[in-house]
């Protein structure tokens, strides 16, 4: 018992500290990617009071020249505190429930072997959701403030406590269609990562061949992962904006409605808004990986 304890609190430290680094470096470009997804359910932008963003040079610069270089790594503290425990839960958990499945052979069974990181994976995906999604909706409502003008929330506990003024459901707002596309998300980027690093010639290699080919595995991993969940995150990012709107002005119903009417009003490739810049941060979801996986040979090595 104490050996899984032991386990599972290396496991809370290294994802979270490996999130934790990799969101920073990546904050700039994260940030441009939620204020494009974003736009379209964003009152200023819809009212007019905001000119819209044209794509994603348009928004670095006139982010720089409007709010300073300073605001590319708004809500990143948030960003960092939601990211911190939900990382590392995901992978705390993702290995401690991979251990009530049965164990198969990466070379013989391929394909049960990655269903069940794909399974473990998304597991621990959604239930660390449920205890950080109050934060992960924070993060989306600081990162999406837009223009010169006066911001909608003056921080963290400024925005939580606006929001909780409609109910503590405001703060789920969202929290279905997420789950929803947690689950392909943390199951492709767990499952495939632990599947493909399997099959990597190089992974016991210490030096920069070894370092590079986890790298490459982990960036097919981060990609393949963001597409594969983009559209329920653009889904549950446009309900977040709206949280805290009495009905009447809501412009989506639910998650249906609102996919449905994205669909209808903007067309299929609106869903992936944001997508390009994604793929930059994916470099960042890549390098979590990666980190979290030296820690672990290292502390696997200090032990022996």
């Amino acid at each position: 018992m104490a050996e899984k304890k032991s386990n599972f609190l290396f496991d809370f430290a290294a994802g979270g500290t490996s999130g934790a680094i990799a969101k920073t470096c990546t904050a700039p470009i994260e940030r441009v990617k939620l204020i494009i997804q974003t736009q379209d359910a964003n009152p200023k932008i819809i009212s007019g009071e905001v000119p819209r963003y044209t794509g994603i040079v348009n928004c670095f610069s006139r982010v720089a020249s409007e709010q300073g270089i300073a605001a590319f790594w708004r809500g990143n503290f948030t960003n960092v505190l939601r990211y911190f425990p939900t990382q590392a839960f995901n992978f705390a958990f993702k290995d401690s429930i991979k251990k009530v499945f049965p164990r198969y052979s990466s070379d013989t069974q391929f394909g049960m072997f990655f269903l069940t990181n794909v399974a473990s994976g998304g597991m621990a995906g959604v239930g660390s959701l449920c205890f950080v999604y109050p934060l992960d909706y924070a993060r989306t409502r600081l990162a999406s403030d837009v223009g010169s003008g006066t911001r909608e929330f003056n921080g963290l506990a400024d925005c939580l406590k606006k929001t909780a003024k409609k109910g503590p459901r405001a703060l789920y707002n969202g929290f279905g269609v997420s789950a929803m596309g947690i689950f392909p998300y943390r199951g492709v980027y767990f499952g495939m990562f632990d599947s493909l690093r399997e099959k990597n010639p190089y992974r016991k290699e210490r030096g920069l061949v070894g370092f590079a080919s986890k790298f490459g595995v982990a960036q097919v991993t981060a990609i393949t992962a963001g597409y594969a969940s983009y559209p329920f995150d653009t889904v549950r990012r446009r309900l977040q904006m709206e949280a805290e709107l009495p009905v009447e002005k809501k412009l989506y119903r639910g998650a249906f409605h609102c996919l449905t009417k994205i669909m209808k009003d903007e067309g299929s490739a609106a869903l992936f808004k944001g997508a390009g810049a994604n793929i930059v941060r994916g470099t960042g979801a890549a390098l979590v990986l990666v980190l979290y996986g030296e820690a672990q040979a290292f502390m696997e090595k200090q032990t022996a």
